[in-house]
């Protein structure tokens, strides 16, 4: 098998193009950059093949994916700056990015009956009630310009191809990039406190975890689509409050500053950092409207043979050792 992973540059391409050189299976990336932009920490994709291209421009795409004739192409390449696509003079750009990108990365498999691996999100959804939503849930009702261009990069997939895997997450971190974790790391140095909204739930993912999955996806013919977020513990509260299932940021704030001390690091203890929970309306800032439940439905992927990723505190205590804070 021959993969082709775009923006190989951000978290979670870092981690499927490292994913599959572990597994032996001949893989490149793509990005935007004129060479791999990616963090140099000397893993196997700051060496493997590398294509500049420009999801946005239909030639280009044709022209890498075409001669590079990849079995499968995992898209990571996106839009993510969730504020910034609220701009009016941004609208068109994430739209021709998630949308149009998309769109042309689906014809280009479609000429060479590649599989191919879209990443969307929980934005498709209107983020209302606590029901977890399904998989298979065709009741779309984006708040914000970047949920509906990722809803269009997924019909756009939907429409063009059979060999699909349309994989939503959430609350996304790993080691190659920016992320919340990195944040509030970060912010406990330089605040003694802190306020996190608290009536936004759903569960984070790690992109280590969500790599080997995809890479497991695409060894297979399951086609279909998909809910891949870390799972929730059983419970519902710990003696600090704190929820164990389905969280809030305030919730993974918490545990950030929990297992960073026990890592050593006392002034994330709570007399050194007190962190306040406040709703999204106390909090304002954001531009653009976020949904309040993003809880995914995860059940499909056992169910289809998939191994679903590990509990989310799990998932934290191994990406904390892996990073320097």
């Amino acid at each position: 098998m021959r993969v082709l992973v775009t923006g190989v540059a951000g978290q979670l391409g870092h981690d499927v193009c490292n994913e599959l050189a572990a597994r032996g299976i001949e893989a490149a990336g793509s990005d935007l950059h004129p060479s791999y932009a990616g963090c140099a920490d000397g893993s196997p994709v700051t060496a493997m093949p590398y294509f500049s291209m420009d999801i946005t421009d239909k030639e280009s795409v044709q022209s890498v994916i075409g001669a590079y004739a990849p079995d499968a192409v995992v898209h990571c390449a996106a839009w993510t700056a969730v504020d910034a696509a609220e701009d009016e003079e941004n609208i068109a750009k994430v739209r021709a990015i998630n949308a149009g990108g998309t769109e042309n990365i689906a014809r280009a498999c479609r000429d060479l009956d590649a599989k191919m691996v879209y990443l969307s999100t929980d934005y498709v959804f209107d983020g209302q009630g606590d029901t977890p939503w399904e998989p298979d849930c065709r009741d779309y009702r984006p708040l914000n310009v970047y949920g509906q261009t990722k809803l269009e990069g997924e019909q756009a997939v939907s429409s063009i191809l059979d060999k699909y895997f349309i994989v939503r997450i959430a609350w996304v971190f790993g080691k190659n990039g920016k992320n919340f974790i990195k944040t509030m790391l970060q912010l406990g140095k330089t605040h003694d406190s802190l306020r996190v909204v608290c009536d936004q739930i759903g569960t984070p993912t790690y992109t280590l975890d969500l790599a080997r999955l995809l890479v497991d996806m695409i060894e297979t013919d399951r086609y279909g689509y998909y809910h891949a977020t870390n799972a929730e513990l059983p419970g519902d509260a710990r003696e600090d409050g704190c929820r164990t299932g389905y969280i809030s940021w305030y919730d993974f704030t918490k545990e950030i500053f929990r297992q960073a001390a026990a890592l050593g690091h006392p002034e994330y203890l709570p007399e050194n950092l007190s962190v306040t929970p406040v709703t999204t309306a106390e909090y304002g800032l954001s531009k653009a409207k976020r949904p309040f439940n993003s809880r995914l439905a995860k059940e499909k992927l056992a169910g289809s043979g998939f191994t679903p990723l590990p509990d989310w505190q799990d998932a934290l205590h191994r990406y904390l050792l892996e990073i320097e804070f």
